[in-house]
């Protein structure tokens, strides 16, 4: 619930669950011939289209986000059309403000989290073109060849090395997002613990991610044709072992306890609610997060399905905040199990995804027709090393050599496609270089799609804030004053702005903004003049 952007899929996720983590790659050079080059190359690419288009785009989005930022929250109407008579505010009073010593550094710490965001996300699409362009993908690919007989194991050598890669990348992005929360407040998480939990980080990213890749590289290397489809397929049951496993991979980072353990008076009331949604949450299945060893911030979350179900409420949250809006919050977390938003999201996911990779395919085809020689795609499928070698592939297992993979999967799944093909007659994204092409279409496709995901995301949001209202109506003495009172203290530790850029909410924010959400809660009582809620009667 009070988390306002939900990363794109990550373990990072699962440190603090902190709307300050970077989200884009940073850069990492190793040798001066390297940076050497690298400047050559981007001096050329500044006036290619794509490069003119990244910039472009940047500023556009900074564009957007300054010249609406004066802009007010407006607030939303209530979802049956029911306001209430009496507000707990003045009308001229808004429904979430801050001091004026912490409305300037919400606003100054906003700006900062939007151009992390611009930039991490611009980044991160710039830094695979780069190891494309560069030929850094090509040559890796051979150097892992060269040093690992099996196939198997040069992929899992490769996409290791890619991995740890993007990770080094990413860290001064990171390291920025973190230095910025340590200096407002936000985060209390020393140095050390932070790059232990990067490591971690990086440490399950190796163990699960590169056999996922290695599996996806091998779908496009037997299915050259269909591959998409074959893609998404093996997709849905990983989306919901991802969902099922996450509360078990949560301990890695966080202290977990038993909330009745110190809580058994809020547990017995929360028990009201859960009497009163029917989401059978056992008290066992209540855990309090030792947030406070790392964070300022509150939070509070369901997690899991099935047998993994459970309601995580941060320590935070229960030594700040009064019962009654813990009940809110309670409320809301349930509405997203009673009005089933995990089926629902694994259902858009999945039916998102399916046309998310069949345009990707497309694009990454034409990409590796257009740019596969000068990537050196055809290369590696015809056998020649990127540095003018000659490069045979060896099969220890089979005792012979080959060039490329083999075609009869690929004539079994749609015979001649040798418009799409290497020299070697398998296609250029079947390479692992060519892998990093679909990878870079589809880090495209999600950073353009944004917008449309984080709507959704806000909507089921917004019903979870509605039925935890109405959830906790007649168990509190006001349920208006308290769900205000509960955005209020959530924006406070969290140094949000009162007042975002409607652009940069409309594109980045997967929840409403606390303004937002306030001013609905106080003005939504079904209740009002005999009425009744959307989703309870009384």
């Amino acid at each position: 619930m009070l988390q306002k952007r939900k990363p794109l899929v990550d373990f990072h996720a699962l440190r603090t669950q902190d709307p300050m983590k970077g989200m884009g790659f940073g850069r990492y050079i190793n040798a001066l011939a390297a940076t050497r080059a690298l400047a050559t190359k981007l001096c050329f690419y500044w006036y290619s289209r794509t490069a003119r288009f990244l910039f472009l785009l940047c500023f556009f989005i900074v564009l957007m986000a300054n010249a609406t930022r004066i802009c007010p929250a407006q607030s939303t109407p209530s979802a049956n059309g029911l306001l209430a008579a009496p507000s707990p505010h003045t009308p001229s009073q808004p429904a979430y403000s801050l001091p004026p010593q912490k409305l300037a550094k919400a606003i100054a710490l906003n700006r900062i989290r939007i151009a992390l965001d611009i930039a991490g996300s611009l980044w991160g699409l710039a830094f695979l073109w780069i190891l494309l362009t560069l030929r850094w993908a090509a040559r890796l690919a051979a150097w892992t060849e060269r040093l690992l007989p099996r196939r198997w194991m040069q992929g899992l050598a490769y996409f290791a090395v890619f991995l740890v890669l993007t990770a080094v990348a990413d860290l001064p992005l990171e390291i920025i997002g973190h230095s910025s929360s340590l200096h407002y407040g936000i985060s209390v998480q020393g140095w050390a613990s932070w790059l232990g939990d990067l490591a971690k980080s990086l440490g399950l990213s190796l163990l699960i991610a590169t056999p996922v890749l290695l599996l996806f590289n091998w779908i496009v290397r037997c299915s050259p044709r269909r591959y998409w489809l074959w893609a998404w397929l093996v997709s849905l049951p990983l989306i919901v072992l991802s969902v099922l496993a996450e509360p078990l991979l949560e301990p890695v980072f966080n202290h977990y306890e038993p909330l009745a353990k110190n809580h058994y008076v809020l547990v017995a009331r929360l028990e009201q609610i859960v009497a009163r949604t029917g989401t059978h949450i056992a008290p066992d299945r209540m855990y309090l997060m030792k947030a406070s060893e790392k964070s300022n911030g509150l939070n509070a979350y369901v997690t899991g399905i099935g047998a993994t179900k459970r309601f995580v409420l941060w320590d935070t949250a229960t030594d700040r905040l009064p019962d009654d809006e813990v009940l809110f919050i309670f409320g809301h977390e349930s509405g997203h199990y009673v009005l089933n938003h995990i089926p629902k999201g694994l259902i858009a996911a999945a039916a998102g995804s399916f046309f998310l990779l069949w345009g990707c395919a497309l694009v990454a085809g034409w990409l590796a027709r257009r740019f596969g020689a000068r990537w050196g795609l055809c290369e590696m499928n015809s056998g020649q090393n990127p540095l003018g070698e000659n490069h045979i592939v060896n099969d220890a297992k089979a005792g012979k050599t080959q060039l490329g993979a083999p075609s009869i999967a690929s004539f079994a799944m749609g015979g001649n496609h040798e418009a799409n093909r290497g020299e070697a007659g398998t296609t250029p994204l079947a390479s692992r270089p060519g892998f990093l092409v679909l990878l870079l279409t589809l880090s495209v496709a999600t950073f353009l799609l944004q917008p449309v995901t984080n709507a959704f995301s806000r909507h089921i949001e917004h019903e979870a804030d509605i039925y935890g209202q109405e959830a906790i109506h007649g168990l509190v003495a006001d349920p208006q004053r308290t769900a205000v009172a509960a955005f209020n203290h959530l924006g406070e530790a969290w140094l949000e702005d009162p007042n975002p850029s409607p652009f940069i909410e409309f594109w980045s924010y997967s929840h409403p903004s606390v303004q937002h959400r306030a001013e609905f809660a106080m003005h939504y009582n079904p209740w009002a003049n005999g009425g009744h809620g959307r989703f309870f009667d009384r």
